[in-house]
């Protein structure tokens, strides 16, 4: 017994330092949960197919036409679906996204397509947004509340944000989406984040039947 107790407690020693510095170093934890979500996107994307399809997000395309021409910033692109529908329409884009896939299929539907975007891997909870940078920027079905303000201070003066996505009410009538509440937009909260910004069109519904969603044009 003497000897399997000192065995234990060799053991908790040995361990110890870095259970103490788990907790006293939160950074630690969280880029192991980007690292998950970078393998969870990396396989979601590891289809020959585009997933979400190669057309834009209707609210995009049905109020393009408010966008000020210029350079358009589009996070979290996925695919790159929205990223070259705006490159089409005369934009010079940067789209960004932490799957390597993601990024790699986008490239591919703009040579398909016959425009050009700069589409690079970004981690959102690292990556700094450069300021006083883009006419435009683009947001849709993600949600990171602490990049609300880096993406403020990445507008040009008169610059927009476009930005859609889901609602708390999407999951409580079952609909397709992000379950974790962490990802959906509480009553109004779209329109809080950015009530110090123009606000040039907003909406929050329950669309067709199929998503509830909360959608925003607002100008710095």
């Amino acid at each position: 017994m003497i000897l399997s107790t000192r065995f234990y407690l060799s053991v908790v020693f040995l361990y110890l330092p870095g259970i103490i510095y788990f907790f006293l170093h939160p950074v630690a934890s969280l880029s192991f949960a980007n690292s998950q979500d970078k393998m969870f996107w990396d396989k979601k994307y590891g289809t020959e197919a585009y997933i979400f399809g190669k057309e834009p997000v209707e609210f995009l395309r049905e109020h393009i036409g408010l966008l000020p021409r210029g350079k358009v910033l589009d996070i979290a692109m996925g695919e790159g679906r929205n990223a070259v529908f705006l490159a089409k329409h005369g934009f010079e884009v940067d789209g960004c996204d932490i799957s390597e896939r993601a990024i790699k299929k986008a490239r591919e539907l703009a040579r398909e397509s016959n425009v050009a975007i700069h589409a690079f891997v970004a981690d959102l909870e690292t990556y700094q947004l450069p300021k006083d940078t883009y006419d435009v920027i683009a947001c849709f079905y993600y949600l990171q509340r602490d990049l609300v303000p880096q993406m403020k201070a990445a507008l040009k003066p008169g610059g927009m944000i476009i930005y859609e996505t889901y609602t708390t009410e999407n999951r409580e009538h079952g609909f397709e989406g992000p379950k974790n509440m962490n990802y959906l937009l509480k009553p109004n909260e779209l329109l809080d984040l950015f009530k110090d910004l123009k606000i040039i069109y907003y909406r929050e519904l329950v669309l067709n039947n199929k998503k509830a969603i909360a959608s925003l044009i607002a100008k710095k």
